[in-house]
């Protein structure tokens, strides 16, 4: 025990202040420890949670709500009503542009485009040279105009970003209305066993960064089509 009074003050006078936190950071974390420590109860319990708070497309009518939705987002939408006009469809395309093969990693697609007269190659190393590339997907969102893809595809993520014009070929059975039910579609698909990556792409890749001007194909395809085949029996 120290008796000394001034002894005592010159070590009052020189104790360190307490450790202040330092950064903003150990702010945030520790208001958050807080809150989980002391949480609170829900202030309304007889709000509604569960319910979806935005509009619902018509589920008769899933494959105008996506069309509408997905040109809004600067998409391209073509409706077929069957496979002959697909390949119609895609050989018109692809004319007009002047390309004369397509990428595509996919074997149903390639024997697809075979049948339909059109080039198509599926090497690796030629990807980043392609012009276009076709592939599938696996499910299309209706309100958002969003097509899912994933990494179970054939060309993984690179069949999507790599060519400037990307073209997606979907079934009126892949159509479902929001994104709630493109995660159930997937887990009904897989068993519940998900891809490792999923991608909801709304559109041609675009960045308003620049001088806040949208710019089309700033970092991915400038033109996104979706053809759309009507394989009848009802959709998603």
């Amino acid at each position: 025990m120290i008796r000394n009074p001034q002894i005592k003050r010159i070590i009052r006078k020189n104790k360190a202040p307490a450790m202040k936190e330092s950064t903003q950071k150990e702010k945030v974390l520790k208001s958050v420890r807080d809150a989980l420590v002391h949480s609170l109860g829900a202030p309304f319990e007889d709000v509604d949670l569960d319910s979806r708070v935005v509009h619902q497309p018509d589920p008769g009518a899933l494959d105008i709500a996506f069309a509408e939705s997905f040109t809004r987002a600067n998409g391209r939408f073509v409706f077929c009503a069957d496979m002959t006009e697909l390949s119609e469809g895609l050989r018109t395309l692809l004319d007009e542009r002047l390309i004369n093969e397509v990428w595509c990693g996919e074997d149903f697609f390639r024997g697809l485009l075979g049948e339909s007269g059109i080039r198509c190659g599926s090497e690796a190393e030629n990807l980043a040279s392609s012009q276009a590339a076709v592939t599938g997907c696996e499910v299309l969102v209706a309100r958002t105009g969003s097509v899912v893809l994933s990494s179970r595809q054939g060309g993984g993520r690179r069949a999507y970003i790599m060519p400037p014009l990307h073209i997606v070929v979907a079934s009126t059975r892949q159509l479902v209305p929001d994104i709630q039910d493109a995660f159930r579609f997937i887990d009904r698909k897989y068993e519940n066993d998900r891809p490792s990556m999923l991608s909801f792409v709304t559109g041609p890749s675009r960045t308003a960064d620049i001088e806040k001007k949208l710019v089309l194909g700033a970092h991915g395809p400038g033109e996104l089509f979706v053809f759309l085949v009507d394989t009848g029996g009802g959709q998603a």
